[in-house]
């Protein structure tokens, strides 16, 4: 509901005419209001590791991106840690703000920057310390160049850490006070001065990896300074005063297990990519006939991964535009308002996905050439081959995301949780290994689909119960 204004919240959290809005509105319009600003903040955000993709594969090579792809797993766990911290403490701040608590909100907001810092700096630490140990644990193969360009460029991002979990995990604690807009912005400037400085250091400058890195790094200090600006203003609801500051027990355990959830699967995503990378490293040479076929399949994925990201965005940025109207709706027990925006929600994901599934069907090999245009053939074969397989299944992707967030917006965050963990951990991984074992890289790269089309069945066969459930609550409205 905040995402709709730039007012600060009253003591009581909720905006005056909340209850007019998300009740009465046209659903349509309501979800279009919602998803704008979430999808801006999505994409933007996304941008930060395709721009960086984008630029390495132009202006330096196609086995780059395979150093960047074997860091990926690392990078999600760092924002793992952002989530955890951000989206715990902007969670309790809501909270102690809907209860009148504004001192309470007040410390959950500096324990935020005491957490994200602590963390951001013992994990730049641990990392330039452990950072060869750690690498060679990334599934690359003795002797890779891209495990060269990865350590070139992870060795630089580590700098940057505490900037990104501060920026990145205050962001959360902003919106949440009612300024989704600060939040949007901070990120817009970083994603565009991200967009300047990667061409100037890889191709004026010449820095290759490590000018994408510093690219990076200095966005993400320029984001968190506009944040902190922010938060000590007079604008903030809830200010940072680090002079009252105590640590606390009790608040930090409060914060941890309000993001547990959204952190729990970006750890779930991270493992995801590490057993591909160490598919990718395993079977590439043997299956592509190449001495650097590890590096390839690498790269080729990359590519892959940037192009799902480009189109997950948006579909994230619906589900979060949803996400108040449902739950509202639902707690008032308006569940025909509630049906709509749900298959209105469906509708727009899908219609997304697509017209992506067609790009990527029809212009495969144009994609690619965007990112290396002097890619070899043997990259260009398998890369064209892994996209159009790997998104086979990508037209269903909307409705299994947004009917797994129906859940959780009902009370039922448990089965949420479920359904999350069903396509990334119980049916992906298992379906790699096996896969992988009898059928090498091919395997590992038709694993995706298989475990979408199954996590549809599943899910589409829980959904027609709810929406039964739906109706029959319509109904009885109507005899009422």
């Amino acid at each position: 509901m905040s995402d709709t204004t730039e007012s600060p919240l009253p003591s009581g959290g909720v905006l005056p005419d909340a209850a007019s809005r998300l009740g009465l509105q046209p659903v349509g319009r309501l979800l279009f209001k919602f998803s704008l600003p979430a999808i801006s903040s999505m994409l933007v955000n996304a941008l930060y590791n395709v721009v960086d993709r984008f630029f390495v594969g132009r202006g330096v090579d196609e086995i780059a991106l395979g150093g960047l792809s074997l860091v990926l797993p690392l990078m999600t766990i760092s924002m793992a840690f952002a989530m955890l911290f951000g989206i715990g403490s902007a969670n309790l701040i809501s909270m102690r703000l809907g209860q009148g608590r504004r001192e309470d909100a007040q410390e959950a907001l500096n324990h935020c920057l005491w957490l994200l810092v602590v963390t951001g700096i013992a994990m730049m630490i641990a990392g330039l310390v452990f950072l060869d140990l750690i690498l060679s644990f990334l599934g690359a193969q003795e002797g890779s160049t891209a495990l060269g360009y990865a350590r070139s460029y992870y060795r630089i991002i580590l700098y940057g850490h505490p900037f990104f979990l501060v920026g990145f995990g205050m962001s959360h604690c902003t919106r949440a006070q009612g300024f989704p807009v600060v939040t949007m912005l901070g990120m817009f400037i970083g994603a565009g001065l991200n967009m300047i400085l990667d061409p100037l250091f890889i191709f004026v400058l010449r820095w290759g990896v490590e000018g994408a890195a510093w690219a990076t790094v200095l966005s993400q200090l320029v984001s968190m300074l506009w944040i902190l600006r922010f938060t000590t203003s007079k604008r903030a609801v809830v200010r940072l005063r680090l002079k009252t500051f105590r640590l606390s027990g009790l608040i930090v355990r409060h914060i941890m297990a309000f993001g547990s959830s959204a952190s729990l699967l970006h750890v779930a995503m991270a493992f995801v990519q590490l057993v591909y990378n160490i598919s990718m490293g395993w079977y590439g040479a043997s299956a592509l006939g190449v001495s650097n076929g590890g590096d390839i399949a690498l790269s080729g994925m990359n590519i892959v991964g940037a192009v799902v990201m480009l189109i997950a965005m948006p579909i994230f940025g619906i589900n979060q535009g949803a996400q108040p109207i449902l739950g509202f709706n639902y707690g008032a027990k308006k569940f025909a308002r509630v049906k709509r925006a749900y298959l209105i929600a469906v509708a727009a994901a899908s219609m997304l996905c697509m017209l992506g599934f067609l790009a990527c069907q029809i212009f495969p090999a144009q994609i690619v050439r965007l990112f290396a245009p002097q890619a070899s053939e043997e990259f260009m074969r398998f890369a064209v081959w892994a996209m159009r397989v790997q998104l086979m299944m990508l037209p269903v992707i909307g409705f299994q995301i947004v009917s797994t967030n129906m859940f959780a917006v009902t009370g039922r965050p448990r089965t949420s949780i479920l359904f999350s963990m069903l396509r990334q951990v119980i049916l992906l991984i298992p379906c790699m290994l096996i896969f992988g074992r009898i059928w090498g890289l091919w395997g590992v790269v038709c694993a995706a689909p298989v475990a979408d089309g199954f996590s549809f069945l599943v899910t589409g066969s829980v959904i027609i119960f709810e929406l039964r459930r739906l109706r029959a609550g319509i109904m009885r409205d109507k005899v009422i």
